[in-house]
């Protein structure tokens, strides 16, 4: 796994695969897997036109799906969460979402997808695809009647789906919204930057002035902090952190979100829960791999260090938890889930032995004995599955889940989001956080 997720093994490999595509004299291919009813894809396509325009790439779109059973291991939650996340995301972006209707025109849905089945291999396919996503995350309604009649196919866009299901599987991947580009993957508006990043360094550009439109999504997930607390943010309620010590992208979310509650004087609340195979919910090899691989490039960019892994799923993410809750009990908690984390996934660590946990907890100032107390006991479990309950009750199921009263976002790329809430409630009209 080190070796995989190294800067020598990745940039040998993309050394390679240039030097095929030269020799072969193809162009720079990019494919992008969009699906119709994914809010996640309507945002990127936004992004797409810029992105074929910037650069000299061939883009090739694909009409495709998510692959469900253990790839999406709560679809109906993840639905609805996505739903809710995109629409701030447009927010913040400033793309038109659900502005024509309350809600996606879903009665049209088989019909317009049929309708750009229709249009594959013919010039205006990509467009009739970018326009279908449009209209159907616009909450277009009466669009998406006119545009529902033009193929009388049954069966067409299943077809066409399960073919592009077939590449991406074959490819690696296997979710919607995502680009392929020379061997690697990107999700979402979220991970573009990546993309757009390596087509920098091969030269790919079309013209030496930066798109504006590029360039402004990567600039709006910036985010400043206040040089000290906010008075208003003294009314708010604590911040929770729902985390997993088996899950990296916990551990690339614990420093930012300490300092953000430092930042903004919150209270912060950690609350672990179980690993997802550890709650009965699957985890597929190959989704494994991109989750490593795309932490290793966030981490990367985080400039954390990563790549020697010791998985701790089993007894050492049970001891973890329980020596996180005599942590907590001596003000240590922050500290030690800190440590922990970076021992699992930056130095490979063994913390499911006494000679690893004795490193971690020594680092953190515990007490050799109340740690051994804590391993032998079962006081935590009450608290960690509490701690799943009130996750899910809240419409999330993954790691980490911040939550501030009724804001809820997921993932460690969602830090931003939450700094931009944060502000709106700390917003005193001055045009300044006092």
């Amino acid at each position: 796994m080190q070796a995989l997720l190294s800067r020598k093994t990745r940039a040998a490999a993309r050394g390679l695969r240039e030097a095929r595509r030269r020799l072969l004299g193809q162009p720079h291919r990019v494919s992008a897997f969009l699906q119709l009813d994914d809010p996640y894809s309507y945002l990127l396509a936004h992004y797409l036109p810029s992105l074929a325009e910037h650069y000299d790439i061939e883009l090739r779109l694909h009409l495709s799906e998510s692959r469900g059973d253990e790839f999406q291991p709560a679809p109906d939650m993840l639905a609805e969460y996505a739903a809710r996340d995109c629409e701030r995301l447009s927010s913040e972006l400033g793309i038109p979402f659900l502005d024509k209707g309350v809600s996606p025109p879903v009665e049209y849905r088989l019909s317009m997808l049929n309708t750009i089945a229709a249009r594959y291999g013919k010039e205006d396919f990509d467009e009739e695809l970018l326009k279908a996503l449009s209209i159907f995350w616009q909450g277009d309604a009466e669009a998406a009647s006119r545009r529902s009649a033009t193929s009388e196919i049954d069966g067409l866009a299943d077809r066409l789906i399960s073919d592009s299901q077939e590449l991406q599987l074959r490819l690696g991947h296997y979710s919607s919204a995502t680009i392929h580009y020379a061997g690697e993957w990107y999700w979402g508006i979220d991970r573009l930057h990546y993309l757009c990043e390596r087509l920098d360094d091969m030269g790919a550009r079309r013209e030496d002035t930066p798109n504006r439109l590029l360039a402004s999504l990567r600039q709006s997930m910036q985010y400043n902090l206040p040089v000290a607390p906010p008075t208003r943010a003294k009314h708010l309620p604590p911040l929770e952190l729902f985390i997993s010590v088996r899950s990296p992208y916990s551990y690339l979310s614990l420093a930012p979100v300490y300092e953000i509650a430092d930042a903004f004087g919150l209270t912060l609340k950690i609350r672990p829960v179980l690993p997802m195979v550890m709650r009965g919910l699957k985890v597929p090899a190959q989704k494994l791999k991109y989750i490593i691989k795309d932490a290793a490039r966030e981490a990367a960019r985080r400039g954390v260090g990563f790549g020697k892994i010791a998985d701790p799923v089993g007894a050492g993410a049970e001891r973890c938890l329980a020596v996180f809750h005599y942590a907590e009990s001596v003000d240590r908690g922050r500290a030690f889930l800190l440590n922990a984390a970076e021992a699992i996934w930056c130095n490979a660590v063994d913390v499911a032995g006494d000679r690893g946990m004795r490193k971690v907890t020594a680092q953190t100032g515990l007490s050799w004995p109340g740690v051994t107390a804590a391993m032998d006991g079962d006081e935590w479990r009450e608290t960690v599955d509490e701690n799943r309950k009130s996750m899910m009750e809240s419409g999330s199921w993954g790691v980490p889940t911040l939550r501030l009263g009724d804001f809820v976002v997921w993932g460690q790329d969602r830090d931003w989001l939450l700094v931009r809430h944060l502000e709106e409630l700390c917003d005193t009209g001055d045009g300044i956080l006092v």
